[in-house]
């Protein structure tokens, strides 16, 4: 095992006091998943964390961090818990010579982030925000869980309030800073998507002295973030972006893109579908490029990678005699990243049906939001709406009837009034807010297909 902390090194970086000899591998706030080995630091959110202390020890943990005296197991006593997990990721910063990638934007943080790390793992050993740890504690739970010797460290950086940003991007000092886009998120904390830009800009702040900022060349809001920084590349299709996307040709399993950066044309194809995929591409192929990646090998890379849980997976449901196209969008939703799956749902051929769950979040503005996805909806030429939630009547009361197929309170009525309307050959998409139910409606639908399954195989054994 090459240990990540020692109680020597993690006293330094903390001024805490340890108790015992010991090294450890890696990090973990979550006794569920830690592994035998790593630093437990219990936090305080919803409950205290410092409860979960005699279970991470039963795990097998090689130290945990308590704010409560320890005497008899490995452990670092620190005034503060969370302030311990940030210095020991300003440490992790200082000690490695790792080029240090930060990332965040209203949309499509998470796909860039891990079309990032995907470019970097061609090339040298990279380290990367797992899921969407992109808070207060999952920003340094990430840099403090870098190996010294990574040449690659991609941190994604989330925000609902104006200041977060401007904490986390001073802990990771990036070297390229990225902003995907601006558009209407969190809107019930802002005044105005105006008010969003600036906010975002605040990942700009902690910059390194020759640090590069890569912006979206096609936002409005592109002059006001450029004033934010001394390096400014962009992306885009825009003429004057230093990631230009020359053309592209769109089907529902994916894309044939043209890229021209720093004068050279790359084609680029991607196994995923949607425009809003090769505007990401555009972006980490950039950043790439700013980090002195070769793409040669990035462009191979690219080909195979692999769908998101949440952002665009494709699965084939059978029940009820029916096979059924589910494409899962549940991870999340505004506007603009509904417009965007809309439109990949539009790509395919048979009767499309969008299930749509409420935008949360969005403030006084949020009737109108919700209505407005008429129009992208008919744009795509979608068959069949279901709306489910109490913002998503404002769409169903704008729906025209043969569109129209129906309201329901939660996922639950929902579940069941999608599986009286679905036909075989349907190609379904479902999206909305975490909190609208949608990825538990896309749970309860693979789980269905999952027992009609069992139950034919049940019945298929008996036949002679």
């Amino acid at each position: 095992m090459t240990a990540l902390w020692t109680h020597k090194t993690a006293q330094a970086a903390t001024g805490g006091q340890a108790v015992g000899e010991w090294e450890v591998s890696g990090l973990s706030i979550d006794t569920r998943t830690l592994e035998p080995g790593q630093l437990f630091v219990p936090l305080k959110d919803i409950r205290d964390g410092h409860g979960f202390i005699p279970a991470a020890y039963a795990k097998g943990a090689g130290a945990v961090i308590s704010e409560h005296p320890i005497t008899d197991n490995p452990a670092l006593i620190v005034p503060d818990n969370l302030q311990a997990l940030e210095d020991l990721a300003i440490a992790a910063r200082q000690r490695s010579n790792a080029v240090r990638i930060a990332v965040t934007g209203s949309v499509g943080k998470t796909s860039v982030k891990e079309l990032i790390s995907v470019i970097c793992q061609t090339s040298d050993p990279t380290h990367a925000s797992i899921k969407s740890y992109n808070n207060h504690w999952g920003v340094p739970l990430t840099l403090a869980s870098m190996p010294e010797n990574t040449k690659y460290g991609i941190f994604e950086m989330g925000m609902n309030h104006a200041g977060e940003l401007q904490a986390l991007t001073k802990i990771v000092r990036p070297n390229i800073a990225v902003i995907t886009k601006i558009a209407a998120a969190h809107l019930a904390h802002f005044k105005s998507v105006k008010a969003i830009a600036f906010a975002k800009a605040e990942i700009l702040s902690g910059l390194t002295k020759d640090g590069i900022a890569i912006l979206p060349r096609d936002s409005e809001y592109y002059e006001l973030l450029a004033g934010q920084a001394n390096r400014v590349l962009s992306f885009g299709w825009h003429e004057k972006a230093n990631a230009r996307i020359v053309e592209t040709t769109l089907s529902p399993t994916g894309s044939r893109s043209v890229i021209c950066i720093a004068g050279r044309n790359i084609e680029v194809e991607l196994p995923l579908p949607g425009r809003h995929w090769v505007e990401n591409t555009a972006c980490a192929l950039l950043v790439a490029y700013s980090a002195g990646i070769e793409l040669n090998g990035v462009i191979k890379a690219l080909k195979i990678i692999d769908k998101l849980p949440g952002r665009g997976e494709v699965f084939t449901l059978r029940f009820d005699n029916k096979t059924v196209t589910l494409i899962d969008e549940s991870y999340n939703a505004n506007p603009q990243s509904m417009n965007a799956a809309i439109a990949t749902l539009g790509l395919n051929e048979g009767r499309k049906i969008a299930v749509l769950g409420d935008m949360l979040e969005l403030g006084p503005a949020e009737a109108q939001l919700h209505a407005d996805l008429l129009e992208p909806l008919q744009d795509a030429k979608i068959d069949l709406v279901m709306t489910c939630g109490e913002r998503m009547k404002n769409l169903e009361s704008v729906l025209p009837g043969p569109m129209n197929g129906g309201w329901y309170t939660d996922d639950i009525s929902c579940f069941d009034g999608l599986k009286a309307l679905l036909k075989h050959g349907d190609i379904l998409m479902v999206k909305g807010s975490n909190a609208s139910g949608m990825g538990k409606l896309v749970a309860a639908l693979k789980q269905q297909t999952h027992a009609d399954n069992n139950n034919n195989k049940k019945d298929n054994a008996h036949v002679l």
